[in-house]
């Protein structure tokens, strides 16, 4: 039998109009009936509210002003709202969406999100993963979506036994992946900047 090799769709990076696209609302557009943005809770989702904040840089330390980041995760207890989700510990939250689009701001280069601290998550053959927010970024540039994952610097004990954690030899390439907590305002903020290439570069994963 002969086998048939097919060639390769031809590919591009999200180019200058990303925004447009995928979140037209925050570029100025009133496109969609429902705008997928930043904000994944209301008053009544369970657990600690928090803020993460961050940029985006390229190769070169500049900031990347134009890039667009997904992030989904679990809940406070550790669930996500995916029907593919079947821990049986924990339960879903209807008041917590855990997905959302954030853009850079055009000036300043800062990205947000408003979410909750997720709980633990039950990974392959039941061993417990960190809270973490799994995160895709594209950006004009950039020919295939990045995939990473933002861990919270404050849950030392949980981060110790994370399997992905533990997989990445070097210390500092595990605190590229590590958000650091502050206060503002009375609200807790996450501060995680993404690094697209060079010494410090966020670990990025093949998903």
């Amino acid at each position: 039998m002969s086998v048939k090799y097919l060639k390769e769709t031809a590919s591009q990076t999200a180019g200058p109009y990303v925004h447009i696209g995928l979140a037209p609302h925050q570029a100025g557009f009133d496109i969609f009936q429902n705008n997928f943005d930043n904000n994944l809770v209301s008053a009544t989702t369970r657990g600690a509210q928090i803020i993460i904040e961050g940029r985006v840089y390229d190769g070169s330390g500049s900031l990347v002003r134009d890039a667009l980041i997904e992030a989904w995760q679990a809940n406070a207890d550790g669930r996500y709202n995916h029907p593919g989700d079947r821990q049986k510990t924990g339960s879903v939250d209807p008041n917590f969406r855990g997905w959302g689009r954030a853009c850079t701001d055009f000036e300043t280069g800062i990205f947000r999100f408003y979410t909750v601290k997720p709980g633990c998550v039950a990974g392959r053959e039941g061993k417990v993963m960190a809270p973490h927010i799994n995160l895709w970024i594209v950006a004009r540039g950039i020919n295939i979506g990045l995939n990473t994952r933002m861990y919270f610097a404050d849950e030392e004990k949980a981060n110790e036994s994370d399997p992905v954690l533990r997989g990445i030899e070097l210390k500092q390439r595990r605190e590229t992946l590590l958000a650091k907590p502050s206060q503002k305002d009375g609200k807790t903020i996450y501060t995680f900047d993404i690094v697209l290439q060079g010494e410090n570069e966020t670990v990025f994963m093949d998903v």
